[in-house]
């Protein structure tokens, strides 16, 4: 690691703090669901976006939101239409997502697509980088994404929106009511797309005319609802139900990549069904004064039909490409964590949890093939206060995958066979020491070494034929480190900075010519632990308030990545640099105008160099109270029209205008 060359850096750009959460907004954040936090004690490296930064900006999925903070690069993939982000070059197998504290996505690969979660009903989105705490549970190699939904504070609270956005529209419903014992929140949401515009600088391809993207429809709708008990100030009781149903199309590749296959072929894919439901109990027993006990049980259920079609005409499935692939998965798993107060200076967690993943898949056509995962974690994390202004975390955990079930499907014979079982261990150690420097100044430091398991699309896929299974696969591993200092001045001028480094073994890469197939006269790959890199950078931010109606602000991320096992090896999907401006009015409350600006540099796409351009986006949005409890508002992303890609060919909206009725009682 290149100290002499990010210390520097680190000192010309360190008066600057994410403008997406100031502290002063954090310390007035309302209807947050707290049951659903995960601790992070002894933690300074976390950001936070709240409810009242993700309706200004106008972002309407969990993705978008969290690219308004520094070390969260927003990507997608694009050969399977999925808004995904990375987290200071981490990608989300190694940086999970939770809702309330629950642990989501797919059994099968590790992933989630954050483009199909709205926004509409959450409280707040919290992001731990690096070290996140070890009561996450497995697989936060690099961190942790928690997204935490609402909770009433009134006898009645009603807020909403309904409008319009270039191809199509957007609604919800939040209702909530609060008693002395009781309350219960609910929620409806829908936002559908039939196309999202592109830009006029378009060039049209064999497969993309421009103007409307080409199968670029969207429809998800979520209900979620929660009923709570709180029979004392320090206990709670919560069950909630979510059931998201979602349908997408998949874009065209429309770009100029001679070695990518679908130049000539392009996937003629749709999601008639993405699904999902979660039942969760959630619970916070107050023992005594100084002990308590958390509780979390959860039943996860997971839908997906895939259709792959012969052509555009999405009619028939008769070539060799074309299937319906359907998945029916479901995780269920519990936690439970006891905080002890053991002295005036001395706070310990701990934490254990169990889960088990069933991935159940199979083509129309096909026999159903299993695969079963139990994960199970020990957790112990103990904040002691050495002094006043100096405090010392440490946390430890151990965890371990099993695989119970194993299916591969023959279908040359026709037959299902078995894989043998096998486990894999990993332990997980950290710790993190918080200075005090003054009442507004503070200084943190943390080393951890963290792990990631392979999944089962890693253990056991052929990739179409093209690669060899290894059901051996170990857990891949990450020592990170996070310098990170924080300032209040005059309660106007909010700084933040983090220095950050991450050297990652036993990295799972694709390894090539490991065995000939002479029947399909090829060379098969095969996933190995043989991959060793490392991560660097740095994130600033400042945000200042000019005047109690005006606030500007600024955050710059530069992450630097090296395969040091194979440098001919491209890294994807990260960019070296991204910068983002902003400027905001707030005039009590009547009217509020925005802009903003985010300019991220180039990335590689694929592991053998294909970039995807750099680019510069500009918004704006104005919001304005016409009555006692309506607001209208309007924005404009992307103004000057910029043609860009996160992914090469796969291209990204054009403007996009936008205009809602907005209520709230």
């Amino acid at each position: 690691m290149n100290l002499k060359f990010l210390l520097p850096a680190f000192l010309c750009f360190s008066f600057q703090q994410s403008w997406a959460q100031s502290p002063v907004e954090k310390d007035t954040i309302k209807n947050v669901f707290r049951l659903g936090e995960v601790s992070v004690i002894g933690q300074r490296n976390v950001n936070t976006i709240s409810a009242e930064q993700i309706q200004k900006y106008g972002k309407n999925d969990v993705a978008s939101a969290l690219n308004l903070l520094p070390g969260v690069t927003l990507t997608s993939i694009g050969a399977r239409n999925e808004s995904v982000v990375n987290v200071r070059g981490f990608d989300l197998r190694q940086v999970p997502l939770f809702i309330d504290g629950i642990p989501v996505y797919v059994p099968y690969d590790g992933m989630v697509d954050l483009g199909r979660f709205t926004t509409f009903d959450v409280s707040e989105v919290q992001v731990s980088k690096g070290n996140a705490s070890v009561l996450y549970g497995p697989n936060a190699l690099g961190g942790a994404i928690n997204v935490i939904t609402r909770r009433p504070q009134k006898a009645l609270e009603i807020q909403g929106a309904t409008g319009y956005i270039s191809g199509g529209y957007r609604t919800n419903f939040n209702v909530g009511s609060k008693w002395d014992r009781f309350y219960v929140q609910a929620s409806f949401s829908q936002l559908n797309r039939d196309f999202f515009p592109m830009s006029k600088k378009f060039t049209p391809t064999q497969f993309e005319d421009g103007g409307r993207r080409d199968n670029s429809y969207q429809n998800d709708r979520k209900y979620h609802i929660k009923f709570a008990f709180t029979p004392t100030e320090n206990s709670e009781y919560a069950l909630a139900y979510s059931y998201q149903r979602g349908s997408k199309g998949n874009p065209f590749y429309a770009g100029s990549d001679t070695e990518n296959n679908q130049l000539n072929r392009p996937r003629y894919w749709e999601w008639p069904n993405w699904d999902k439901q979660s039942v969760y109990f959630l619970s916070n027993t107050a023992i005594n004064e100084k002990q308590s006990i958390k509780t979390r049980v959860y039943y996860d259920v997971f839908k997906n039909l895939l259709n792959s079609w012969d052509d555009a005409t999405f009619t028939t499935m008769d070539r060799g490409y074309a299937f319906a692939s359907i998945y029916n998965d479901y995780t269920i798993g519990g936690i439970v964590q006891h905080d002890y107060q053991t002295s005036k200076r001395n706070l310990l967690s701990t934490s254990v949890q169990y889960k088990q993943d069933v991935h159940r898949e199979y083509d129309v056509g096909e026999p159903e093939q299993n695969m079963n995962d139990g994960n199970f974690t020990l957790a112990i994390e103990d904040r002691f206060k050495i002094t006043e202004a100096l405090d010392l975390t440490a946390g430890v955990s151990y965890n371990n995958r099993k695989s119970f079930r194993a299916e591969d499907y023959n279908a040359d014979t026709d037959e299902i066979s078995n894989y043998p079982s096998n486990s894999n261990d990993a332990f997980n150690i950290q710790g993190a020491l918080q200075y005090q420097l003054t009442p507004n100044q503070q200084l943190n430091l943390s080393v951890g070494k963290k792990t990631r398991f392979a999944t089962p699309k890693d253990r056991y896929s052929y990739r179409m034929g093209t690669a060899i299974p290894n059901p051996d696969l170990k857990a891949e591993q990450s020592v990170n480190y996070d310098l990170t200092y924080s300032n209040r001045l005059f309660n106007r001028l909010f700084l933040d900075g983090s220095l950050f480094y991450s050297k990652i073994s036993r990295t799972i890469l694709m390894v090539n010519n490991v065995q000939f197939d002479e029947g399909a006269d090829m060379w098969l790959t095969q996933l190995q632990n043989t991959g060793d890199s490392e991560y660097m950078g740095f994130e600033v931010a400042v945000n200042y308030l000019i005047s109690p109606a005006f606030t500007i602000g600024s955050n710059y991320t530069f992450i630097k990545r090296n395969n040091i096992s194979n440098p001919e090896i491209y890294l994807v999907d990260v960019p070296r640099h991204k910068l983002m401006f902003m400027a905001g009015y707030d005039l009590n409350d009547r009217l509020r105008v925005q802009a903003n600006m985010e300019h991220n540099s180039k990335r590689y796409s694929t592991s053998y160099g294909t970039e995807s351009p750099g680019f510069t986006l500009y918004n704006a949005s104005v919001n304005l109270k016409v009555w006692k409890w309506f607001s209208v508002e309007g924005g404009v992303n992307n103004i000057f029209d910029k043609n860009y890609t996160l992914t090469e060919g796969f291209y990204e909206p054009g403007r996009v205008f936008y205009s809602n009725l907005v209520y709230n009682f």
